[in-house]
C-alpha cells in the first residue's frame, strides 16, 4: 500500500508535512469534513495549521483528484478522499452519508446505456462515469442508521458501483 510521500508524489504534488497530515487525515475517515472540520482534526499534530493553508492543500487535492468536493444544501463543502465510484446523499442538515454500495451500484446501474447515449448526443458531450448524489429533504431516521463502512478505507477489497 502506498503511503502520503508516495500518494502526493503520484500525483506530481510537492510532500510537505502539512499535505501529508491533511491527506492522511481526510482519507482514513468517514466523515466527509468541512475544511474547517479537518482543521479541528488536524489541529493536535499541526497546531500551527491554517485555514488558509486546508483550503489551498483540499484545493490542490481536488485538482489532482485526491479527493472530492461535496457540495451541501447548509452552504458549506464537504470533501472526501475516497475516489472509488460511489453514491452520496446529504441531509438537509448538511451530513453526508455514502450508500451501500450495493443500493448506490443498483442506483447507477438502472441508468440505461440508451439513456446515457442520449444525454451524451442531445449535450455534444462523451461522459466519462456517472456520479450521483442524493439530496434528503429531512433526517427522519437518519440519526438512528448506522453509518455505512469504507471497504476500502477498512482494507476490504470490493467492487465500485
Amino acid at each position: 500500500m502506498l503511503d502520503s510521500k508516495d500518494i502526493l508524489k503520484s500525483s506530481n504534488l510537492r510532500c510537505t508535512r502539512q499535505r501529508e497530515v491533511v491527506y492522511m487525515t481526510l482519507a482514513s475517515t468517514s466523515a466527509h469534513p468541512t475544511a474547517e472540520e479537518l482543521l479541528g482534526m488536524v489541529r493536535e499534530s499541526e497546531p500551527t495549521l491554517s485555514l488558509a493553508t486546508v483550503y489551498n492543500t483540499l484545493e490542490a487535492f481536488v485538482r489532482a483528484g485526491l479527493c472530492r468536493r461535496i457540495p451541501c444544501p447548509s452552504g458549506a463543502t464537504r470533501y472526501d478522499a475516497d475516489m472509488r465510484e460511489h453514491v452520496h446523499l446529504t441531509t438537509a442538515e448538511g451530513r453526508v452519508l455514502d450508500l451501500p454500495e450495493d443500493l448506490g451500484g443498483r442506483l447507477v446501474a438502472a441508468l440505461s446505456p440508451n439513456l446515457r447515449q442520449e444525454l451524451e448526443r442531445r449535450l455534444g458531450v462523451s461522459m466519462s462515469r456517472v456520479a450521483v448524489h442524493l439530496v434528503a429533504q429531512g433526517a427522519e431516521g437518519a440519526e438512528s442508521a448506522p453509518a455505512p463502512e469504507h471497504p476500502a478505507r477498512s482494507g476490504q477489497d470490493s467492487a465500485s458501483p
